[in-house]
């Protein structure tokens, strides 16, 4: 019996890699002086790395040619914090990011059915605040933990592990949807159930290791398709809490 399902942000809650983070990524270099643009490709590669932070740590330390800067984990803090600034701003226009298909809808029948949900991003505190508060206003939320507030970012299962300890609830009775190979991965390393909502970024990736893979939770606008067929999962385009609860 599925007790609570908790949810990645970026790629699964909203859609926000290549024209959100990457975006507010490239603006912080510029005001910083560098001439950095990250192509789609090379996102995606940068991806793999969990947390903004680390992931430009990454980017400077083996990737960037020209002139580092001199105090590499200060410059990475200052660049991040402007680029945190620069994504709420994204954030707080209307419709700039908006909330992947199905996705509102699957979140009120977990709340109509008393099903606790939380999210468990590596995305910075102040982003998934705003996440909640601007794009999933009227959803009722009993848990968030951001990157910020975990030691280790995915696949470490760490934040998964804290937020089954803290609803008190058993991994195995635990849904996670994610999007992600790492997200993925830190999910079964809990031992929770996983529903993998895979994107244009990450449906190349290896998400064999989910329960379940799906383009998305499916609306009347976008409906689902499967990556494989899914074992006694009845439905036609669009997942419901109801139907990974039969399944489950």
């Amino acid at each position: 019996m599925i007790k609570a399902i908790l949810f990645d942000q970026d790629g699964v809650i909203i859609d926000s890699e290549r024209n959100g983070h990457r975006i507010a990524f490239e603006k912080a270099f510029q005001q910083f002086g560098y001439d950095i643009q990250w192509d789609p490709e090379l996102y995606h590669q940068l991806l793999q790395i969990g947390g903004g932070k680390e992931r430009l740590k990454y980017y400077f330390e083996r990737v960037y040619s020209g002139n580092k800067p001199k105090n590499l984990d200060e410059f990475v803090l200052q660049l991040h914090d402007l680029k945190t600034a620069l994504f709420i701003e994204m954030l707080e226009t209307a419709g700039t990011i908006p909330l992947r298909p199905g996705i509102r809808r699957f979140m009120n029948e977990a709340n109509q059915l008393g099903i606790p949900i939380g999210i468990c991003t590596t995305s910075n505190e102040r982003v998934a605040r705003t996440v909640v508060r601007q794009i999933l206003k009227g959803i009722h939320l009993d848990l968030l933990i951001a990157g910020d507030m975990v030691r280790e970012k995915k696949p470490d299962p760490e934040i998964y592990l804290r937020a089954i300890d803290l609803l008190e609830v058993k991994a195995s009775e635990t849904l996670v949807v994610e999007d992600s190979n790492i997200g993925v991965r830190a999910a079964k390393a809990a031992g929770c159930r996983v529903l993998c909502t895979y994107t244009q970024y990450t449906q190349g990736e290896d998400l064999s290791d989910a329960d379940i893979v799906v383009s998305a939770l499916g609306d009347a606008d976008e409906q689902a398709r499967f990556s494989t067929p899914p074992i006694a999962l009845k439905c036609e385009g669009i997942v419901s809490v109801q139907d990974l609860l039969a399944v489950f």
